[in-house]
């Protein structure tokens, strides 16, 4: 398929919600489209309790913030760690993290973005002060422990306020945290990705500090990617958490890659294109926007496994 076919067939994408600002960055992903949907009414129980589980394990991290702020800073990163992997395993998700993140000195983790699983997947890798839009905050649960582990909201439809966000990150960099960002700007399903936007690695550079590429993938336990946990466009966050929940042997990958050391490229471009996790020319995203505008589906019995 070329790119311009591409391009003519993905005019037909069901766009999501129209951002505020023209200049904000969107996927051409969505739920109705390249999202796997909910299993059987056959799969409730399930889901039931590992919503329980998942309610339990995030009280459990609530009652723990107190500890956090007096035991050592290495334990309480265990901590951390420990806790988010719970998160991600009491809804159901399989975790399989390679690699490793230095444990201290201020780092920039950087990922691709395709579901709010990826927010406790990256602190398990290594605890941090998340980028996070502001809408998050208003997230029922979610939006509150977000706002107490220290997250760096911003507000994405503002330009002008792009050079205090960058100058905010650098001055917590310079400090020696930790802080995780997702340079897409969007989510996308997994299926394709989009480029790394260019403004957080000027942060990295300002501060003097390594960038720590993340690549996170969601597939069935041997079996193909899946996108049961995409949370894209419109989809709402219940929906999103009714499809993992609901979903059977999905396994979440984490592959922490080699570390790229401060000064090793000169400018925020290079750096950026350096921490991709994958080459994305153009034409796969447009590719993929032409799958979805032609609405075609992985098979359902290889989308979702039938075996329990």
């Amino acid at each position: 398929m070329t790119q311009r076919r591409a391009r003519r067939a993905a005019a037909a994408v069901p766009r999501p919600v129209v951002p505020t600002s023209a200049w904000l960055p969107t996927a051409p992903c969505s739920p109705q489209v390249c999202v796997a949907s909910a299993r059987s009414l056959a799969d409730v129980p399930r889901a039931v309790l590992r919503i329980g589980a998942l309610l339990v394990t995030l009280l459990v991290g609530v009652a723990l913030l107190p500890v956090f702020g007096v035991v050592p800073a290495s334990r309480r990163d265990t901590l951390i760690r420990g806790w988010s992997r719970a998160v991600v395993r009491a809804s159901g998700v399989r975790v399989r993290i390679t690699g490793a993140a230095p444990p201290t000195g201020g780092l920039l983790l950087v990922a691709n973005h395709i579901s709010w699983l990826d927010i406790p997947l990256l602190a398990a890798v290594r605890p941090a002060r998340m980028l996070a839009k502001a809408e998050i905050r208003q997230w029922p649960v979610a939006g509150g422990l977000t706002a107490l582990s220290g997250a760096l909201f911003i507000e994405r439809d503002r330009l002008r306020a792009l050079p205090h966000t960058v100058a905010r990150i650098a001055e917590t960099l310079r400090s020696g945290a930790a802080v995780v960002a997702f340079p897409e700007g969007s989510t996308w399903c997994g299926r394709a990705q989009g480029h790394f936007r260019r403004a957080v690695f000027q942060a990295a550079l300002d501060a003097g500090v390594a960038v720590q590429p993340v690549r996170l993938h969601y597939r069935f336990e041997g079996g193909p990617a899946s996108t049961a946990a995409a949370f894209v466009g419109e989809d709402s966050l219940l929906s999103s958490l009714w499809r993992v929940v609901t979903a059977r042997r999905l396994v979440a990958e984490v592959e922490v890659r080699p570390q790229i050391p401060a000064g090793a490229h000169p400018d925020r471009r290079a750096l950026a294109r350096a921490a991709q996790p994958v080459p994305t020319g153009g034409e796969l995203a447009w590719a993929h926007a032409a799958l979805a505008a032609e609405q075609l589906r992985v098979p359902r019995g290889l989308e979702v496994p039938q075996r329990g």
